[in-house]
């Protein structure tokens, strides 16, 4: 294979592992070793900023293999074990879930857990859209339709038949995510950014009940979906399901709204942008809770809206500053994460603006 894989690059010192000792695992122990009696060619994927991605080019396929960051990190995250389990399950329920191929737990092969997947051939969306797959404004619109149809049918699983029921803990959602990411920040907080004190204060004091219990993928962006070529507004794929639980499906859209930088957003936030929500026809974030609630049948306000808002602005803050920590004391080299420190600021103002 010598086309080219959007976004896949040199693997960063740091990130390199070996390779012949994953290829020789993989062909051991996967349920179909077809294609693997070699050792690939190994690209690493840039985009993401937790676990790490890396394409695996074999001779007559692709793959791709998932694993955790060296460094410090919070408890009970980068589970690879966790990871490849919700996908499996989930792929009996829903058509956008790769291929699982193998996941590994002995340290001896590349020092961490990893999984290894079918890689799903399509657009990803990334901070500028690819300039040669035509997107117009009515496109742009339907795309944003799908997507949210798309968030529903993640919503509408049935978790008793997935063998997922148990993935959860029940009622208390939004409080335990308040309580958890509140303290997930004071734990990552460096001198250098703002304290968040008023804006978790806030959250605690006006929290509201769960609106019900159902899997939410925690991180449903643009960029952590698969298009199809031929009809860019189809979503073929969902990747990314590391903060994948059962939850309050409001918090996962307040999640999702925090990286939806429309275009009348002011330029400080618009150099946040990481998905090309901006582009025309695109639907504002207020469009989006609109047609969203709608099908799913949950009443909303503005007003309503803005303690989710809050939340989602928040809890992006909270994962950037996780990040930007590792930057600051020493435990990556890359220089994209030095900029997460400056993102952090810039939604605090933010958020100071909504609590006025």
């Amino acid at each position: 294979m010598t086309n080219e894989v959007a976004g896949a690059g040199e693997v960063r010192t740091e990130d390199a592992f070996d390779v012949e000792a994953m290829a020789k695992w993989l062909e051991a122990n996967a349920a179909d070793p077809t294609g693997l009696d070699a050792v690939p060619e190994v690209r690493q994927f840039g985009g993401g900023a937790s676990n790490l991605t890396y394409l695996l080019r074999y001779p007559s396929k692709d793959l791709i293999l998932r694993r955790a960051p060296r460094g410090t990190k919070a408890r009970g995250a980068h589970d690879m074990a966790r990871e490849y389990r919700i996908q499996s399950e989930l792929a009996t329920a829903i058509r956008y879930i790769a291929p699982m191929i193998a996941f590994c737990d002995d340290e001896s092969v590349l020092g961490a857990d990893f999984y290894v997947m079918g890689r799903i051939d399509g657009v990803i969306p990334r901070t500028e859209w690819p300039a040669d797959v035509p997107l117009d404004a009515e496109q742009a619109r339907r795309l944003c339709l799908n997507f949210i149809d798309t968030l529903v049918e993640v919503h509408s699983v049935d978790p008793s038949t997935t063998g997922l029921a148990d993935l959860g803990k029940g009622p208390g959602y939004v409080r335990r995510q308040v309580e958890g990411w509140s303290a997930r920040f004071r734990n990552a907080h460096t001198d250098d950014v703002p304290d968040f004190e008023s804006t978790m204060t806030w959250l605690a004091d006006n929290q509201p009940d769960d609106v019900a219990n159902c899997v939410i993928h925690n991180d449903f962006k643009l960029d952590n979906v698969v298009l199809d070529k031929d009809d860019p507004t189809r979503v073929i794929g969902i990747l990314d399901w590391e903060m994948a639980t059962l939850g309050d499906p409001l918090m996962d859209v307040a999640g999702s709204m925090a990286y939806w930088i429309q275009a009348d957003d002011p330029d400080a936030m618009q150099l946040m942008r990481r998905v090309p929500t901006h582009l025309p026809g695109m639907l504002s974030r207020a469009e989006f809770v609109e047609n969203y609630c709608e099908r799913m049948g949950f009443d909303m306000t503005p007003e309503r809206w803005r303690w989710y808002e809050v939340f989602g602005l928040f809890r992006a803050g909270v994962i950037a500053q996780q990040i930007y920590y590792r930057y600051y004391h020493g435990q990556t080299t890359n220089k994209a994460f030095e900029r997460l420190g400056y993102a952090v600021g810039i939604i605090a103002q933010r958020l100071d603006d909504l609590l006025v």
